[in-house]
């Protein structure tokens, strides 16, 4: 791709909370660009890229979407993201391969739980990003007040490009602030775009907007600082260049508004993702790390450059089998030719590429720096890793997923499905990063853990549907972990001797807590002379097989910091095989001993309801061990409330709150943070599992 080509393309995602109107913006996108030649609808189950059954019987997005379209001589590739939390290693994934980003926010609900979710994942990858206000036809919408929540709330810097002409049933349009015109509409379908000058008293309003928009702008603009304070016109073709400037720092995030529903405003929206978001070229070059070396070395945006790719997602495909959607960032990939997994060491040969239109494909010869597309043929290839050219290894940054906070244990409903089922949840678990399994020796029984319920419930029809499998699934089961509190050191020993060569191995583990969500560490300060080198990788491995069960319910243990403190070693008789055993002695020991605590997920929850039922959902949250966040008005008499409250506490959540809300009030919810049960829950807990 030359580089007047790269300066053209675009790959952008849109992300949103639920039912923000995200994937229906994409149709809209996809119908006005002439990539289908009719709209689908979410609701009726005929969008393009909701094409899973599952999305269309829930009017939901489940998995994110892949496609392109051209518009105004630009390329764009779009992934179009899933809303609703359990789904957000959706999100999670798509990020880390994009050069900007829409990010859908309702006119009436305005900032909610799964749009500052999407935010800070925005923030995390440095993207920059475009705010589009859907549903301004819809009865409380509000333009400017969203605009100030995305201010408040999300610590950003929204600046109206465009403002809307009326809200609600008199909402026909909008006035484009950078060319001040006034964008109307002739036809329901919105193909006939009416432009005229602005006049009377929108004019004096847009002209106030404008104002404030070139005011912003001035401090990314020496040249407009100087118009401004002159009191002289700013030309157009400098607004674009200093947005253009602004949003792809960061400093700015463009704000646009229409109604994708009823077709407007959608263009000027594919307008803006051309004039100011950027393209490969626009974006610093992601640095890989040179295996042999461990030297950082920038991927150029060039095809003559090595291929540097990095794989986001696996799927699979029913007509073409597991397939890999990667984003090149130098170099180019030919089909039928050799790559090389530098995570696992190992050559693949990509048979296929194809380009994605949601669940359709077009076949290609070729991938080149800057593009986003899908390779067939991959074996070992997993999300997260990087593939590259023999001639310069290098590995890029991985992936991080949340770990799963609900489980069910599934059983086949035939013994003659048990294998088939385990290598249909396999199958599953390559694909979805967040979904785990595993066969529970002492229950008898194969455990599922996702994200949430609805995960859970995606997979398990999945595995009928894609699979024909039907399994018998237990009550869910909250995902607790275990950790320590105190500092131990603790020793272990396998000495064995039976008349020819025996076994021996010492080993003394220094054991202490890490802070909350640092994972697992292993450290080594034994000398040569007290354990050589050799065994060290065999003493490593054992911990890390005994981190999978701790000592007060067999919960996997978080959050520990491990170090080889001493040891002892005998030139004939230490083998791998006597330091494995040592090691699980001494690590078992030490953390029985360090001070076992119990912990539990933590989910932030947002409850909108009226103010008249608001009581009696405080009242209910503190009596599932809820710690209040925030309490605020919303639109009307209803409230918002934001708490941190237990999983273990929100099974069939939904129905209480209906209930004592007479079906008024609604809530989401998404992971925060493990935190340590109490006592008397802890005692309560492993007695059940006892």
């Amino acid at each position: 791709m030359n580089e007047l080509e790269l300066k053209k393309t675009r790959n952008i995602g849109l992300a949103a909370h639920i039912d923000a109107g995200k994937t229906t913006t994409t149709e809209r996108i996809l119908y006005y660009s002439g990539r289908v030649h009719r709209i689908g609808e979410v609701d009726a189950g005929t969008a393009t890229m909701d094409w899973m059954e599952q999305e269309q019987e829930r009017g939901i997005t489940i998995t994110s979407a892949a496609t392109y379209c051209e518009w105004n001589n630009h390329s764009i590739n779009i992934i179009d993201t899933p809303g609703h939390v359990d789904f957000t290693v959706e999100v999670e994934r798509s990020m880390r391969v994009l050069d900007g980003l829409i990010v859908v926010f309702c006119a009436v609900g305005g900032v909610q739980t799964q749009s500052e979710t999407v935010w800070r994942q925005a923030d995390k990858y440095n993207i920059p990003r475009l705010a589009f206000i859907n549903k301004m036809d819809r009865t409380g919408a509000d333009f400017f007040r969203v605009v100030e929540k995305i201010r408040e709330q999300l610590s950003a810097n929204p600046v109206p490009i465009t403002i809307p002409i009326g809200a609600e049933e008199t909402f026909e349009g909008l006035v484009d602030l950078v060319t001040m015109e006034k964008v109307t509409y002739r036809d329901d379908l919105g193909n006939d775009i009416i432009k005229t000058p602005v006049e009377g008293e929108l004019k004096e309003k847009a002209l106030q907007q404008r104002l404030k928009m070139i005011e912003r702008l001035a401090d990314y603009s020496d040249e407009i600082t100087e118009k401004f304070l002159a009191e002289e016109e700013v030309s157009e073709k400098l607004i674009k260049e200093t947005l253009r400037k602004a949003t792809i720092s960061g400093d700015i995030v463009p704000v646009l508004c229409g109604t994708s529903l009823r077709n407007k405003g959608v263009q000027p929206l594919m307008d803006a993702i051309c004039d100011y978001l950027p393209s490969p070229l626009d974006v610093p070059p992601i640095n890989g790390e040179e295996v042999k070396t461990g030297e950082a070395i920038p991927c150029k945006v060039d095809d003559s450059e090595p291929l540097a790719a990095l794989a986001f997602k696996i799927a699979n495909d029913p007509f073409v089998g597991f397939i890999t959607y990667i984003r090149v960032y130098s170099g180019r990939l030919k089909k039928n030719t050799k790559v090389y997994n530098v995570n696992r060491g190992k050559k693949e040969r990509v048979t296929r590429i194809l380009r994605m239109h949601a669940n359709h494909r077009e076949e290609l010869d070729e991938l080149t720096a800057g593009a986003i597309a899908v390779v067939a043929g991959l074996k070992f290839t997993t999300t997260g890793d990087t593939l590259s050219s023999e001639s310069r290894k290098l590995l890029l940054e991985n992936i991080t997923f949340p770990e799963p906070v609900i489980s069910v244990a599934i059983e086949p409903r035939s013994q003659t499905d048990f294998q088939k089922m385990n290598e249909s949840l396999q199958a599953l678990a390559n694909e979805d990063p967040t979904f785990k399994m595993y066969f529970d020796e002492d229950m008898g029984q194969t455990i599922i853990s996702g994200m949430g319920e609805l995960h859970l419930e995606i997979i398990i029809d999945r595995l009928l549907r894609e699979y024909k499998v039907r399994g018998k699934v237990g009550r869910p089961m909250v995902a607790y972990k275990e950790a320590i509190s105190k500092v131990v050191v603790s020793q272990g020993s396998y000495i064995r001797q039976s008349g020819g060569k025996g076994h021996f191995a010492k080993v003394t583990l220094e054991i202490g807590p890490m802070k909350p969500g640092e994972g697992f560490k292993f450290d080594n300060r034994v000398s040569q002379n007290e354990i050589p080198d050799e065994f060290i990788p065999a003493i490593r491995h054992s911990i890390e097989e005994s981190l999978t069960s701790g000592p007060l319910g067999g919960y996997p243990i978080i959050d520990i910091k491990v170090t080889v403190a001493g040891g002892q070693y005998h030139e004939e008789d230490s083998d791998e095989t006597a330091y494995r055993i040592a090691a699980t002695n001494a690590f078992r020991d030490g953390v029985s001993k360090a001070g076992p605590l119990l912990k539990e997920p933590i989910m932030k929850i947002e409850v909108v309801t009226p103010e008249s039922h608001m009581g009696d959902i405080l009242q209910d949250i503190n009596a599932r061990r809820g710690k209040m966040l925030d309490m605020k008005p919303s639109l009307g008499d209803t409230r918002i409330l934001k708490a941190l409250v237990p999983l273990s506490e929100l099974f069939e959540y939904t129905t209480h709150l209906r209930n004592r809300s007479q079906g008024k009030a609604t809530y989401s919810m998404e992971f925060d943070h493990y935190d340590v049960v109490p006592e008397s829950v802890t005692d309560r807990v492993l007695g059940k599992t006892a």
